[in-house]
């Protein structure tokens, strides 16, 4: 049994292992182009090629990984071995920077990275609960953006001095923190049956069966926004980098860094602006606003070469991931509030946002090769607009969900089916 003692303590340990897993869960990120075109003379179409590669490791393994966090108790443990694996897969790829060795390391790094959201999630619904949900998640974003922000300042600042390869070395420092941060979370705080998304205070219910993911339409409405979110999204900033390092090669990371740097620096307050007013102004509200800021960026994008406009532009991504990240998993525990498959749907979700991001970088290095950057930012840029009129006409305000009485033990009649049958 938890004491108030021991939630204070997980929530501090939670706000620390954000803040260096920032870092970690996304492995070299964005760098890993810039590193590849810049040092190894890869051309776009072949990084593309190789994110895609790995980021398709990470869909297959992102729904296991969800319903391993829903049925283990082990979450500290979880995350714990995958920051070391991503660490190890991404320390390796200097030492064999042909294509198969790389693909090999990235696609590691992508799949052990998938644990990270659906663990995070978990152990703050299993510390906080449903009512102090919203908040929490916001605070995790807070800090996660302002840990990808010291981060890249940090990978900027030394790269200009020292070259690209500073990012490995940050990584291994942020990673062994993040190790400490994690353990430092006090099992007993955890309420594992919580955490997967029962009712609180109803140990011993049993979970609703898998097929929840398929028959809640909401869910699928909203795992179809969340693909085109990212088949828009992903690939935006590693084009940029891209621009960035053809302009000047020695600045190209450190361009890219002051991207990073401006976008998280963004997110914070916007972070913080879910966590205390989502509950009262809407979920979906803060969900198309998010899908809104694509386009507009995608147009920004082709204006100007300037590296200052670019950085300054990408302070528009601060705006949208600054509130998709926190709203995403806020939805889902709307959506499956009571059923014990919160983390599973959280990875079912993140497997279709994965395959859009995956499939993000290829069509953009594609795009690229054939017509350019500017048609690339605005083919990104329309993909976006698609999902905001999706979300608009088909997606229903969730926050409803989160105030449903429980169902009546051994029922399987789940919050989410008065909307799915809408």
């Amino acid at each position: 049994m938890s004491t108030p003692a021991d939630r204070r303590r997980a929530s501090r340990a939670l706000d620390a292992a954000n803040f260096f897993l920032a870092d970690v869960r996304d492995g070299l990120g964005p760098y890993l182009a810039v590193y590849l075109l810049t040092e190894q003379r890869w051309n776009e179409a072949r990084i593309g090629l190789v994110m895609s590669i790995a980021a398709i490791a990470g869909i297959v393994a992102q729904t296991p990984a969800g319903a391993l966090i829903d049925a283990t108790r082990a979450k500290r443990l979880a995350m714990a071995a995958a920051a070391t694996l991503v660490t190890v897969a991404s320390l390796t790829l200097p030492l064999f920077p042909r294509f198969v060795p790389v693909a090999i390391s990235q696609s590691i790094a992508h799949a052990a990275g998938v644990i990270f959201p659906p663990a995070l999630a978990a152990v703050s619904l299993g510390t906080a609960g449903h009512r102090a949900f919203t908040a929490r998640i916001g605070r995790n974003e807070t800090f996660n953006h302002a840990g990808n922000a010291a981060a890249a300042a940090i990978a900027g600042i030394g790269a200009y001095q020292f070259g690209p390869t500073i990012v490995f070395y940050l990584l291994a420092f942020m990673s062994l923190a993040s190790l400490v941060s994690i353990m430092l979370i006090p099992e007993r705080a955890i309420d594992h049956d919580l955490a997967r998304g029962l009712a609180d205070g109803r140990a011993g219910e049993q979970p609703s069966g898998f097929s929840v993911l398929l028959t809640c339409r909401p869910l699928l409405v909203f795992a179809i926004c969340v693909v085109l979110f990212h088949l828009s999204n992903a690939a935006m900033l590693p084009l940029v980098g891209q621009k960035l390092a053809l302009q000047d090669k020695n600045m190209g990371t450190s361009l890219m860094s002051a991207c990073i740097v401006a976008a998280q620096v963004v997110m914070v307050p916007f972070a913080m602006l879910v966590g205390a007013c989502a509950d009262r102004w809407g979920h979906k509200h803060f969900f198309l606003a998010a899908l809104l800021i694509l386009p507009i960026r995608g147009a920004l994008y082709t204006l100007s070469d300037n590296p200052y406009w670019l950085v300054g532009v990408q302070l528009l991504d601060g705006v949208g991931a600054g509130i998709f990240g926190a709203i995403f998993p806020v939805i889902v525990a709307d959506l499956m509030r009571n059923t014990g498959r919160f983390n599973v749907a959280q990875g079912a979700v993140i497997t279709a946002q994965s395959l859009g991001a995956a499939l993000s970088t290829t069509l953009a290095g594609l795009v690229v090769v054939g017509a350019g950057y500017s048609a690339a930012f605005l083919t990104l840029g329309a993909i976006a607009a698609i999902g905001a009129v999706v979300c608009v006409f088909a997606l229903p305000e969730t926050r409803q969900i989160a105030h449903t009485a429980p169902p009546q033990r051994g029922t399987t009649v789940l919050p989410a089916s008065t909307i799915a049958a809408e």
